[in-house]
């Protein structure tokens, strides 16, 4: 597919739903460049500590991506601590699904779907990258779907929490750990909301599914960090790219200096410079994505 980095679109952005658990729905809110495509395509998953956030989070992000000519779907699913793991990657799982089924309608070559997620949503998008055929995980049937996966074609991770069990030792140990969000406490307290036991949090656990060589799959990966982040050390996600490389999947860790938490959604510098290494690497996926399998 031909995706061109440095284009500029014009974007429509409208909701579509794509779920509904009894009589509550769930949006994905979808930036559309106009044109004739077909174009690439991303699923973005918010953070918020798996118990926050909405499908509007996200904003600067998305509609910079979606004006150099990828589809971004921004997607509401239920959060923690109501809807404890693994009910996040069940809707995830769905919203992939769902938009393979219907890529036309949104121009979209559905072989380049792709994932991107920010801190609690990295930890959701990486594992069903990781696990599309999880049973557990696409447990929610989609009319019309038979023999669709929630397979991607790559994943983004945004100062992921790629290892939910080390986040919370590092809560535990470090008074200033969320410092400007609710602190360590509220880490520990969101953490242990959404997996409810160590033994959850220990099995829906990207870096330990990886340490434990389970078989899974592996589409190209990149990891963006900031170093000042106080919400996660920058050593857990970097060792994670590590593991999946180790693991024979091509995983890129990617450091910004000076910049904190959730940097890549406010304006500056550094949120220029990561923004062109996202679009940079979503082009090198067009030209050959490979997925391998782990295990």
């Amino acid at each position: 597919m031909a995706y061109d980095p440095n284009a500029t679109y014009e974007v429509r952005v409208s909701d579509v739903e794509y779920l509904r658990h009894g009589d509550v729905p769930l949006l994905a809110r979808v930036y559309q460049p106009l044109g004739d495509g077909p174009f690439p395509a991303l699923i973005d998953v918010h953070g918020g500590q798996w118990s926050a956030g909405t499908r509007e989070n996200n904003v600067r992000m998305d509609r910079d991506l979606a004006a150099s000519g990828v589809v971004v779907a921004s997607l509401d699913f239920r959060l923690a601590p109501d809807h404890p793991y693994p009910a996040q990657l069940q809707d995830i799982n769905h919203a992939v699904r769902w938009f393979k089924a219907h890529a036309g309608d949104h121009r979209v070559d559905p072989a380049t779907i792709g994932g991107i997620g920010t801190s609690s949503g990295g930890h959701g998008i990486v594992l069903t990258a990781m696990r599309p055929r999880d049973p557990r995980y696409a447990a929610l049937p989609l009319p019309g779907g038979a023999g669709l996966d929630a397979s991607l074609a790559y994943v983004v991770s945004c100062w992921g929490i790629v290892d939910p069990y080390a986040r919370l030792q590092f809560a535990l140990a470090d008074p200033n750990a969320g410092e400007g969000r609710g602190g360590p406490e509220r880490l520990q307290r969101s953490t242990l909301g959404y997996f409810l036991t160590e033994e959850a949090m220990l099995e829906g656990n990207p870096q330990r599914i990886l340490d434990r060589a389970e078989p899974v799959s592996l589409p190209p990966l990149l990891v963006v960090q900031g170093d000042q982040d106080k919400n996660i050390p920058y050593t857990i996600p970097e060792r994670f790219a590590e593991a999946w490389r180790t693991a024979g999947g091509h995983g890129e860790f990617r450091l910004f200096p000076g910049v904190p938490h959730n940097f890549a959604n406010e304006d500056g510098p550094q949120t220029d410079a990561a923004l062109r290494v996202i679009r940079e690497f979503i082009a090198g996926q067009m030209v050959e994505p490979v997925a391998t399998v782990a295990g």
